[in-house]
């Protein structure tokens, strides 16, 4: 029996280990290959490669248009990470630090935003700004992606704030400092690692949004919506594919710098 056991599991591990290999190439290929189309002397995206230059990564860099929205896109994203961020802090330290009755309610409340189709989001933020008389901008793309960036902000700050010892808090009023400085001087410093991974991951999810984006632009277009526009004329993709390009590489710098600084924080003790 201890055999058959034996045997199979090999056999168990060798079709999981084909299935992983399957879906990360179906999953990341794609992204693989975008970089190599960008550097392509060709208009159109086929094999074999015709050659190499950098000429649409210049195009991209100096097409007026493609930068405007590149800005749009970066404005947007920062003030989505820092707002984010606030009022996620907020709400992961009234969570993690008092007992509240309706707790699990003010999460499953706060997940909601998760859960929702982005389509659907996107057309009720949409008639909600024509029912008061909200003129589409980039302020309504921004309020947008709030909500849909407070709840990640929430649970990364929330598995930060988790861990504290509360008796260093106590500790620090005891010794006669306020609730404000306790918080700036005890509680801030240790929650600095969650701060920063959740800055870099809403701005990156607020970056990239296209959905509602689409929806809630008007005439100021975000980047991922730009990109989309330029789609339907062959002679632009090059300069799309380097800018996706770059895009790329920017993420997952982001990501990257997130996840280690939100795991350096985390190895930290209290």
């Amino acid at each position: 029996m201890c055999a058959t056991s034996s045997t199979a599991r090999p056999n168990r591990l060798g079709g999981l280990g084909v299935y992983a290999v399957a879906y990360l190439t179906f999953i990341y290929l794609p992204v693989l290959l975008l970089p190599l189309f960008s550097v392509n002397d060709a208009l159109y995206v086929a094999f074999p490669i015709k050659g190499l230059t950098l000429e649409w990564y210049a195009e991209a860099l100096t097409h007026e248009n493609m930068l405007r929205a590149l800005w749009n896109s970066i404005r947007v994203g920062g003030c989505v990470a820092v707002i984010s961020t606030c009022l996620g802090l907020l709400a992961a330290r009234a969570l993690t630090r008092y007992r509240l009755a309706g707790a699990r309610i003010v999460m499953g409340f706060v997940s909601i935003p998760l859960v929702i189709p982005l389509i659907i989001l996107g057309i009720s933020l949409l008639v909600v700004s024509s029912r008061i008389g909200l003129e589409l901008s980039l302020f309504t793309i921004g309020l947008g992606h709030v909500v849909i960036t407070v709840p990640v902000s929430v649970f990364v700050l929330m598995s930060r704030l988790e861990g504290f010892d509360r008796s260093i808090e106590e500790a620090a009023l005891d010794l006669g400092e306020t609730p404000w400085m306790m918080f700036w001087r005890v509680t801030f410093p240790m929650a600095l690692p969650g701060i920063v991974a959740s800055l870099l991951l809403t701005f990156t999810l607020s970056f990239d949004e296209f959905l509602l984006a689409f929806f809630l632009a008007g005439d100021q277009l975000t980047l991922p919506v730009y990109i989309w526009s330029q789609l339907r004329f062959p002679a632009r993709l090059p300069g799309v594919l380097a800018l996706g390009s770059m895009i790329i590489m920017g993420t997952f710098l982001l990501v990257v710098v997130a996840e280690w600084v939100g795991r350096s924080g985390s190895g930290r003790e209290v």
